[in-house]
């Protein structure tokens, strides 16, 4: 049987919806609240207890710290968004500007001082420090 132009492109798209719908586990529902709300933990495994690790880490804001000398600026931006900072991009780029940081200073005082003529404010200024170690 051969299928006109129409009939092709039609069966085309729907192959292409199929391999779409499949890809993303095939759900046409409204997504998950569970999955956004997953802290990046830098693991590509997950554990039988998923649940579990997601009601502590929902009771606990507590952050995979990363290193403010050594790591990417992508591994920077995805701990400060981790840490609910805002437009965490913009400050991972600002974290690398002013490398590097004395490691024996954990309260990141260089990168304060640095921070504070972009007038953070307190709270981010927190919450960036608590994402990284010297």
């Amino acid at each position: 049987m051969i299928l006109g132009p129409t009939r092709l492109a039609a069966a085309c798209a729907a192959g292409v919806l199929a391999l779409g719908l499949a890809g993303c586990g095939g759900s046409t529902s409204a997504p998950s609240a569970t999955a956004p709300s997953a802290p990046a933990t830098g693991s590509s495994t997950s554990s039988p207890s998923s649940t579990t690790d997601e009601s502590t880490a929902a009771a606990a804001p507590a952050v995979s710290k990363v290193s403010a000398n050594t790591a990417s600026e992508d591994e920077i931006a995805g701990a400060l968004e981790s840490a609910g900072v805002s437009n965490p991009e913009r400050w991972a780029e600002e974290v690398v500007e002013y490398r590097p940081y004395p490691a024996d200073d954990p309260d990141l005082g260089k990168l304060r001082e640095k921070l504070a003529k972009y007038n953070p404010g307190q709270e981010t200024t927190d919450k960036i420090v608590s994402a990284l170690e010297p």
